[in-house]
């Protein structure tokens, strides 16, 4: 009965936008966009707060959120971590224990609605003004992003160009705001008309278009080294994506893996990521 209730909420919230939208376009789109942020996992489980309690650094605010950050010291350069949707800082635990072992300074934070973050929505631009005030109060010379956590950084990158920022690395993260934006119109079951009010409703609000957010686009003026690192599987954000990257960042290397999935949590990964980091 509960994955029969779950599978029909989004088709009612689909048909509500319908027809919200044939008496008001710029209302429904605004509601399914609301929608669209909501963020719903993420937050601290019992398990993870030992380890989060013990590295918690400062609250920042940022937006009218307040941002708990977390801090692990090291005298090497300085590298801030990105996780990605309904996740939290947790997620770094493996790669943050290489880091510490390879003397790395390690700023990580929860983004807005996530971990011990205040908040109930997120979207990447908010996401990227957390990560910019980061950057700004930090200065950490890499970048580490899983997921939405990876096209946050990329985007970051081409709106606020950062010259303490040397590398970036993204794992298993998407690079279309339109596959995403579709994957969302497939799930609700709403029409063309809600999405185009939709992307007028974005463009109004944050400058580009559902199609013009596009961090393969981004690449192309991006002069730092980059890392992408994407499962042939993985079910949640498109391999193609970073190849597609990949194929417009001159200064990126590309690492395919099969079978590790979207988390990317292996000892495998973590060792790549700390190679480049050091070289």
């Amino acid at each position: 009965m509960k994955q029969l209730f779950a599978k029909f909420i989004p088709l009612a919230y689909g048909q509500y936008f319908n027809l919200l939208a044939m008496l008001s376009g710029k209302t429904a789109a605004a509601s399914a966009f609301d929608v669209f942020c909501i963020v719903r996992k993420g937050r601290i489980q019992p398990l993870q707060m030992p380890y989060l309690q013990k590295a918690k650094h400062t609250v920042e605010t940022i937006h009218d959120h307040d941002i708990q950050t977390y801090r692990w010291e090291g005298k090497k350069n300085t590298v801030l971590l990105l996780h990605g949707w309904e996740s939290n800082t947790f997620r770094w635990r493996n790669l943050i224990a290489k880091l510490q072992a390879a003397d790395f300074d390690v700023i990580a934070f929860d983004g807005p609605g996530h971990g011990y973050s205040s908040g109930k929505k997120m979207h990447v631009p908010l996401y990227a003004a957390c990560a910019q005030h980061m950057i700004t109060t930090y200065r950490p010379q890499c970048i580490v992003g899983h997921s939405v956590g990876g096209m946050t950084a990329l985007y970051n990158e081409y709106k606020n160009p950062n010259s303490s920022i040397e590398k970036i690395v993204t794992i298993g993260s998407p690079s279309e705001f339109y596959d995403i934006m579709k994957h969302f119109q497939k799930l609700l079951n709403f029409n063309n008309r809600v999405l185009a009010a939709m992307d007028r409703f974005v463009q109004g609000r944050f400058g580009f278009t559902i199609k013009e957010f596009s961090t393969s686009e981004f690449v192309k003026t991006n002069t730092k080294k980059g890392l992408l690192i994407h499962d042939e599987l993985d079910a949640v954000a498109p391999f193609h994506a970073s190849e597609q990257v990949h194929a417009n960042w001159k200064g990126s290397t590309f690492i395919k893996t099969k079978g590790l999935g979207h988390s990317m949590h292996q000892d495998e990964v973590n060792e790549s990521i700390i190679s480049f980091l050091e070289g």
